[in-house]
């Protein structure tokens, strides 16, 4: 299975970053005579209410979408790498000051936070990665805090900090490739849960805004029309949920390999 998810998410980059140098059809032609067509040879995948070839859309859309899930991923997992390795080295206050903000954050709903950011910013790409990011580090910030704390307590860890070695230092030389495991299960699942987070405010109007276009926008203008032309909402419904499901699988093999690896 982990292999067969791998293979669907390694197929959906190819179709979204290569495979437009072979299908140079424009996602933005307004074709007329071409509106709400279904799947044909002509449009493999069926045309949209203004007559744009919804293939197009899902190759450029996939860009955005992707994008958007892994610059998310990595600037969230980066920062709970940090953020919870340093409050195991820190402890005392720094540790105290870790879990209050931890803890305020995870009191108010993912949700209604993304809403609540978005709505007093001009959404793009990089804003939303931003906002995606803060609103979706915690989790994996407690995690790996709690990690760090068993790491802390090796000896040579304790010699590290005997001989005055600087924290940065030790934190990637040392910390990260024992986290590593750890870090990559995070970010897998992070992928997934950021492009769901895109894909929900792109949905809501609240995300991606025209002439540029996700998934999750080729989705919400699909919902208008479904009674007459379900290829609109399915496809992009489609190819959001290959990629989640992919990264879900792909993070629940990492994870049980390394539970084996642990009770080795």
């Amino acid at each position: 299975m982990p292999y067969i998810s791998i293979a669907s998410l390694v197929g959906v980059i190819i179709f979204s970053f290569i495979a437009p140098f072979f299908y140079t059809v424009n996602p933005l032609f307004l074709d007329s005579n071409a509106i709400l067509l279904p799947p044909s040879m002509s449009h493999w995948f069926g045309t949209d209410r203004l007559g744009r070839d919804l293939l197009a859309r899902l190759m450029e859309g996939g860009k955005v979408s992707l994008l958007i899930g892994f610059a998310s991923a990595l600037i969230s997992t980066m920062i709970g790498l940090l953020y919870g390795v340093s409050a195991a080295l820190l402890r005392g206050g720094y540790d105290k000051l870790f879990i209050v903000i931890v803890d305020l954050f995870l009191t108010f709903p993912t949700l209604f936070l993304l809403l609540t950011l978005v709505s007093y910013v001009n959404a793009s790409i990089w804003v939303l990665v931003l906002i995606i990011s803060i609103t979706g580090w915690m989790g994996t910030a407690r995690l790996i805090r709690s990690e760090s704390f068993a790491i802390s307590s090796k000896p040579f860890i304790r010699i590290l900090h005997i001989g005055k070695v600087h924290p940065l230092k030790i934190i990637f030389k040392y910390y990260a490739p024992l986290l590593a495991p750890i870090v990559l299960v995070s970010f897998t699942f992070g992928v997934g849960g950021a492009i769901l987070a895109e894909s929900g405010l792109s949905f809501l109007g609240l995300g991606i805004v025209a002439p540029q276009m996700s998934w999750g926008s080729i989705l919400s203008g699909g919902k208008e029309v479904i009674d007459i032309a379900w290829w609109v909402s399915f496809f992009p419904g489609l190819m959001i949920f290959v990629v989640t499901f992919a990264l879900m699988n792909i993070s629940n093999a990492l994870q049980a390999r390394l539970n084996q690896k642990e009770a080795r």
